[in-house]
């Protein structure tokens, strides 16, 4: 049993079919290349759902997951997303620095994206369930709806050449645009996939199974359990949901992730404890 094979247990989108296209060990890879890169990194998140006019509670967990987790070995984490999620969001970063990225064109979007990088230097840039850029320049949720005045432009950090890192379930998401013609060719997965790439992609059946993995490919390198505990993660979904967030299958204000129960998701963080023991890793 793999990092890999916890996080994309349970798979209900058809996401494994990406996976013969990555290397085995492709959450490993992203967090080597997180940790070649040391000082800033830049974690970019938040999704809307139409139907709910809220943000979706898969996203910003695995988000602050990584983040936790990068903080405990000295990185400078800034979280990046915008208006509509930035509100729900603030409370579980924590007092880490949260950047609204304004939702513009693309002129402005641009000119954001250089000033945001002259200010921070980012090392590194990672992306979780953050909606991107399909070919025809918009955003589209997993119903092919059209969201983009409801998502800022954030893809183009990940054009400016610093090492980046996409986490997606799907295919609309930033960094599945590495497997835009997979999950074109794959029924289950989104019509109109992102275009945009990442440097390492991982792929998982929730993206914030994808965070959690991260952090213990992270912990599995640096051999120090960097993963938040089961009770903290359950209390950050709460939290998170609390403070206005909506279960993205259901719409609804309800302690869920993607349609799966909280205690279904604190099973994959209890089971990547479990392999990180299994190496001689401890809390």
């Amino acid at each position: 049993m793999t990092i890999e094979d916890i996080i994309l247990d349970n798979d209900r989108r058809g996401i494994t079919a990406l996976r013969p296209h990555l290397p085995a060990n492709f959450c490993d890879q992203a967090a080597e290349l997180v940790l070649d890169n040391p000082g800033t990194a830049f974690i970019v998140t938040g999704f809307q759902i139409l139907t709910a006019g809220a943000t979706e509670t898969d996203g910003p967990p695995g988000a602050v997951a990584i983040g936790k987790a990068l903080q405990n070995i000295g990185y400078k984490v800034v979280y990046v997303t915008d208006r509509y999620t930035e509100p729900a969001m603030r409370p579980i970063a924590g007092g880490t620095e949260l950047v609204d990225f304004p939702i513009a064109g693309e002129a402005e979007s641009k000119a954001f994206t250089k000033q945001l990088l002259a200010k921070h230097k980012p090392s590194v840039i990672i992306a979780i369930e953050r909606c991107g850029f399909t070919d025809e320049g918009k955003f589209r949720n997993m119903g092919g709806k059209d969201i983009s005045e409801f998502n800022a432009k954030t893809d183009y950090l990940f054009g400016s050449g610093v090492p980046s890192v996409g986490i997606g379930d799907g295919g609309n998401e930033i960094g599945m645009g590495n497997l835009a013609k997979v999950v074109d060719e794959t029924e289950s997965l989104v019509e109109k996939p992102c275009i945009t790439k990442a440097s390492k992609l991982v792929i998982a059946s929730v993206s914030n199974w994808g965070g959690y993995g991260l952090a213990a490919s992270l912990s599995k390198l640096k051999k120090k359990n960097l993963l938040m505990s089961v009770q903290d993660e359950q209390a950050l979904l709460k939290l998170f949901v609390d403070s206005g967030a909506v279960d993205g299958m259901s719409g609804k204000h309800e302690y869920k992730a993607d349609g799966f129960t909280m205690e279904e998701n604190s099973a994959v963080v209890a089971r990547l404890h479990d392999y990180l023991a299994s190496q001689g890793i401890r809390k």
